[in-house]
């Protein structure tokens, strides 16, 4: 599996992974900070990210538990990188992708807010303590 960095002509694959609109997709590569996991030359996974004052905050992100996790891994990388905190949001009926951000060191920091109407789980990697 290769992570590299989303392109435009991305956005046809990304929509169909996300259920989503390709424009929206597009305007999310854009917009954020966006990996894809290939897998023999197709797009298996995908996360979208972006740095704000506190947090880096992953907004999208879908694939495989192991690909997904293997993506949040970018994410949190800067995270640690930058001496901040990341976190990511996940539908409670989503167990792979909450197995992908345990497996990718995030830990359960409890309910997260309704996302068009489904429960979320809020995970949360904390900075590196510095020394």
């Amino acid at each position: 599996m290769e992570v590299r960095e989303a392109v435009e002509a991305d956005a046809g694959r990304l929509a169909t992974l996300a259920d989503a609109p390709a424009d929206t997709m597009r305007n999310l590569v854009h917009d954020r900070t966006v990996r894809v996991a290939e897998d023999a030359g197709e797009i298996v996974g995908f996360v979208s990210f972006d740095a704000k004052r506190d947090a880096v905050h992953v907004t999208q992100f879908d694939g495989t538990s192991e690909t997904a996790a293997r993506l949040l891994d970018e994410p949190a990388r800067f995270a640690r990188s930058e001496g901040m905190a990341a976190e990511v949001l996940v539908e409670e009926s989503r167990s792979e992708l909450q197995r992908a951000a345990t497996a990718a060191g995030f830990e359960r920091a409890g309910p997260g807010p309704r996302f068009e109407g489904a429960p979320t789980i809020k995970y949360r990697l904390e900075p590196p303590v510095e020394r």
